[in-house]
């Protein structure tokens, strides 16, 4: 046993990031840590939520410490890869391992929402969390 207990939240209980920045790779993203180290004790795993406004994106970004998954829940886009872009819909079930380049920009008219999660780290800041050199956000 890790110490933690078991967790349990509501989204709308969850309050919205605060502090994203457009030179780090956001650019109008709505996001929510739905399970982390901060809310639930949780040291390897993060699970978030995220709304992407019509011509919102997370940049393309990688991490170091986690491997990560999304769900396109609703919409559609642009996800970002190491090989270089792909449209992606609604139902698609992405794994990026730590290391390789990713990101999602919404291309549609409409909100997309995606669930994802991270395994090996329970904060952004252990995430090890890195845009590409020389980008210009």
């Amino acid at each position: 046993m890790t110490g933690t207990k078991p967790y349990r939240t509501n989204i709308k209980d969850v309050p919205l990031v605060g502090g994203l920045k457009k030179e780090d790779g956001s650019i109008d993203m709505q996001v929510q840590f739905l399970i982390d180290e901060k809310s639930a004790d949780s040291k390897r795993t993060v699970v978030g939520w995220t709304v992407l406004k019509p011509g919102a994106a997370h940049e393309r970004h990688k991490h170091s410490n986690v491997d990560e998954f999304w769900i396109v829940l609703k919409g559609s886009g642009t996800m970002y890869t190491t090989d270089g872009e792909e449209s992606s819909v609604e139902g698609d079930v992405v794994f990026t391992p730590s290391g390789h380049w990713h990101g999602f920009k919404n291309t549609s008219d409409e909100d997309v929402v995606l669930v994802w999660g991270w395994s090996g780290a329970g904060s952004l800041e252990d995430a090890g969390y890195a845009i590409p050199e020389g980008d210009s956000h």
